[in-house]
């Protein structure tokens, strides 16, 4: 069955966020993680539009949607959900959010209950202090810049090249990070300075909800000193009712790379009645 998809713009006082619709049903919004866009649930769209209204967006300052003139928070990030559902007449809605997208997710249930229904966030992560600073100091001094030599195109695409295994997904990935070049690292920095206050704003969380956990993701964050795989547990301590599912070849690419397992795990979420 072959179901358009509809792109559009949604005007805001910070600029313009990119936003696609597909199928018909109830509503399912998609949020990306950092250096990503749309384009992270290309595989997903089909399949979920199958059954369902799928809202996908760019997040202002990553993708085809503008960058903001200041740094955003999350709670920031939250409202442009809210106002792209409150400009398509959305009132309730699930939403699906991966690595920042789960954060600005989580966030959004916290702050609107009563306008999200079931609630999916994909590898979550608490930090101690270690790792928020190992993760600011490579967010303020890591480089985003464009180099005369065009190194900084090679320079990210070796950097993907350990765990995102073919050349198409890892062109599709850089294309991304281009876009990004020559501005802040507006999301992996919300990231952080949520996660100050993130337990506390999860506690809040009432709706049913699904966890998603990739193993080989955690694996990859604890190279790079980021994480570590006791950092996902906290999840269920602030949200008991939620539940947990690890996902054994989840990479930080498991979105587009096994889209036939989170569909699957998600889509019998949806369909399940009750918590």
């Amino acid at each position: 069955m072959n179901i358009s998809t509809k792109r559009a713009f949604l005007d805001t006082e910070d600029g313009q966020i990119l936003y696609c619709i597909s199928g018909e049903g109830a509503a399912l919004v998609l949020l990306h993680q950092n250096f990503r866009s749309i384009d992270e649930f290309r595989e997903l769209i089909p399949i979920f539009a199958q059954k369902r209204r799928v809202i996908a967006m760019d997040l202002l300052g990553l993708g085809d949607s503008d960058k903001p003139p200041r740094m955003y928070s999350i709670p920031e990030y939250a409202q442009t959900v809210i106002w792209l559902l409150d400009e398509l007449g959305i009132k309730t809605a699930s939403i699906l959010g991966h690595h920042t997208g789960a954060y600005i997710a989580g966030e959004v249930a916290a702050a609107y209950p009563e306008r999200v229904e079931k609630l999916i966030i994909c590898n979550v992560d608490d930090f101690n202090e270690e790792e928020k600073a190992a993760i600011t100091n490579e967010f303020t001094q890591g480089s985003l810049t464009i180099k005369e030599d065009g190194g900084h195109l090679i320079e990210r695409w070796l950097d993907r090249a350990s765990y995102i295994g073919s050349a198409e997904l890892k062109h599709r990935w850089v294309l991304d990070e281009m876009k990004c070049f020559g501005y802040p690292w507006y999301a992996p920095l919300a990231v952080i300075n949520y996660s100050l206050f993130m337990k506390e704003r999860f506690r809040l969380i009432k709706c049913p909800t699904l966890i998603l956990s990739g193993l080989e993701d955690v694996k990859q964050l604890e190279k790079l000193g980021f994480s570590k795989p006791e950092n996902r547990r906290f999840i269920l301590e602030v949200i008991p009712h939620g539940k947990m599912v690890e996902i054994e070849d989840g990479t930080i690419c498991m979105m587009n790379q096994i889209p036939e397992e989170i569909s699957k795990q998600v889509i019998a979420f949806l369909d399940r009645t009750g918590i």
